[in-house]
């Protein structure tokens, strides 16, 4: 954030890290209370993405209208980085099922990553539109205007969107607080740094 005092910077800052602890996926059950984290001597599982890719694609290849595996194969792709291939499985999954709002989400997140800011904004809108509970689009839409388009009227929109649906649930304290600095201070200049973002399911 060139040219403002350290005060500001430090205070953006600390919610933009607030933010970012914040963004999680909902494949898993989504936003909720926080666990206790394993013991240190328990490693996480090892995930071996690509022999779970190998099985959807064999699964896919003797019956490809089966909407879970697309789903399952997109969000196997998002998981081990594969953002383009994520798109595409995703879009297999919304040619049956075009009103997933999850998986609309899921692959809005991949379009961003790729930047196809325009595409990921129409996803996190129409997936917000289909589902009037599903606030992670709209925080993620929030993210795309505020970090990657600088269009800072839009980016409190969506934030005030996610706040009337999600007034009290996670991420709102930071959200409110990030609102808040948007509309007390001047544009800030263009490259900010990239933002994680919430997965849809």
């Amino acid at each position: 954030m060139k040219g403002r005092e350290t005060a500001i910077f430090t205070g953006i800052a600390f919610v933009v890290g607030l933010l970012v602890g914040f963004m999680i996926g909902t494949r898993v059950g989504g936003p909720g209370p926080a666990v206790q984290a394993p013991p240190a001597a328990q490693a996480p599982p090892v995930v071996n993405h690509q022999d779970t890719i190998r099985r959807l694609e064999d699964l896919l290849a003797r019956d490809p209208g089966n909407l879970n595996a697309w789903v399952q194969l997109g969000n196997a792709y998002f998981d081990s980085k594969q953002p383009v291939k994520a798109i595409e499985a995703y879009g297999k999954a919304l040619e049956i099922n075009p009103n997933d709002a999850n998986v609309l989400t899921d692959q809005g997140v991949m379009f961003r990553q790729m930047g196809w800011y325009d595409k990921a904004v129409a996803n996190f809108e129409k997936a917000a539109e289909i589902d009037s509970s599903h606030a992670q689009s709209l925080y993620n839409l929030g993210i795309v205007y505020r970090y990657d388009l600088q269009d800072f009227p839009n980016a409190i929109k969506a934030w005030e969107k996610f706040l009337e649906r999600n007034p009290s649930g996670p991420g709102a304290d930071q959200v409110r607080r990030e609102v808040e600095f948007l509309k007390t201070h001047p544009p800030i200049p263009a490259g900010q740094p990239a933002v994680p973002m919430q997965q849809g399911n």
